[in-house]
C-alpha cells in the first residue's frame, strides 16, 4: 500500500520528456532516471546520443535520439515537431545542455563569452519557448526544469568563469520570469542549481586541471562531489503531479557548498 502510494505520487507514466545535452554525464543519468520513473525520453544533442538511447531501451524504456542544436530555433522547432509526430504529446522539458570556460576576463574571447551565454541561457530560452508553444496549442499542462548552477548564486574559486556564472544566474531569473508568464497556461517552470557533480567533465584530468581539483577538495562541506543520481529525486518530483503548486522555484543541491 505504501509502495503504491509513493509510486503514484512520483510516477511519470504516460508522460513524454525532452532532455537536452544528454549524450553523457548528468544528462544521461537524468534520462535514465526519468525513464525509470515511467517517462518516454526524447533527447536533443548536437552529435547524437545513441549510448543513452541504448541504455534506456536495455531497461525497457522508450527513447528518441534527435540531432538538434539548442541555439538554432529551426532545429529546436523541428525536433519538437518530431516528438509530437512520434508520441503526440510533450509534458516535460529538462534543459541540461551547457558549456563552461575556465578563463579570466582578459583571457576569454568575446566569442567564448557569447558561446557560453548562447548555449547556457539563450538555448534554454529557445527550448522553453518552442516547447511552451506546443504545450499551449495542445492544452498540455507541462513542467520545465532548467539546469542552472550554484555558480548562479556564488562566485566560484579559484577558477575564473565570469561567462558561465553570468549565464547560470540568467537561467535562474529567466525561469522565474517564464513561470509567471505561463502560470495561467498550466506550465510550471523551475530551475535546479547543482554544486560540483562527479562526471567526466569535472573529474577527468583531460577536462579539468589537477590543480583545480586539489583546490576544490577542501571546500566541499560533505568532503565529496555529488553523484549525478543525487540530483534526480528533485527533478522527478518537479516533473511529477506532486509538485503541482511549485513553479518559479530554484532548488539548490550543492552539499552546502554555497552556505559557507
Amino acid at each position: 500500500m505504501k509502495s503504491n502510494y509513493l509510486q503514484n505520487m512520483f510516477s511519470l507514466e504516460g508522460k513524454t520528456a525532452l532532455v537536452t545535452g544528454a549524450g553523457r554525464g548528468i544528462g544521461q543519468v537524468i534520462c535514465r532516471e526519468l525513464a525509470r520513473a515511467g517517462a518516454d525520453i526524447a533527447i536533443f544533442s548536437r552529435s547524437g546520443a545513441s549510448e543513452t538511447v541504448k541504455l534506456i531501451e536495455s531497461e525497457g524504456g522508450k527513447a528518441l535520439d534527435i540531432i538538434a542544436d539548442v541555439t538554432k530555433e529551426d532545429q529546436v522547432a523541428a525536433g519538437i515537431r518530431k516528438i509530437m509526430d512520434t508520441w503526440h504529446h510533450l509534458d516535460i522539458v529538462v534543459n541540461n545542455a551547457g558549456v563552461c570556460y575556465h578563463k579570466d576576463a582578459f583571457e576569454a574571447s568575446v566569442e567564448e563569452w557569447r558561446e557560453c551565454l548562447d548555449i547556457n541561457l539563450t538555448g534554454e530560452y529557445i527550448v522553453c519557448r518552442e516547447a511552451a508553444r506546443v504545450m499551449i496549442e495542445n492544452g498540455i499542462h507541462g513542467s520545465m526544469v532548467n539546469i542552472a548552477s550554484v555558480s548562479g548564486h556564488i562566485v566560484n574559486i579559484p577558477q575564473c568563469q565570469a561567462a558561465y556564472n553570468a549565464s547560470k544566474a540568467g537561467v535562474i531569473h529567466m525561469s522565474k520570469s517564464l513561470a509567471i508568464e505561463w502560470i495561467d497556461k498550466g506550465i510550471r517552470v523551475n530551475s535546479l542549481s547543482p554544486g560540483y557533480v562527479a562526471t567526466p567533465m569535472s573529474v577527468d584530468p583531460d577536462f579539468v586541471e589537477p590543480e583545480l581539483m586539489a583546490a576544490w577538495q577542501p571546500l566541499f562541506p560533505m568532503h565529496r562531489m555529488a553523484k549525478p543520481e543525487e540530483l534526480c529525486g528533485a527533478i522527478i518530483w518537479l516533473c511529477s503531479e506532486s509538485a503541482g503548486y511549485t513553479t518559479g522555484a530554484d532548488i539548490i543541491i550543492d552539499g552546502a557548498y554555497g552556505v559557507v
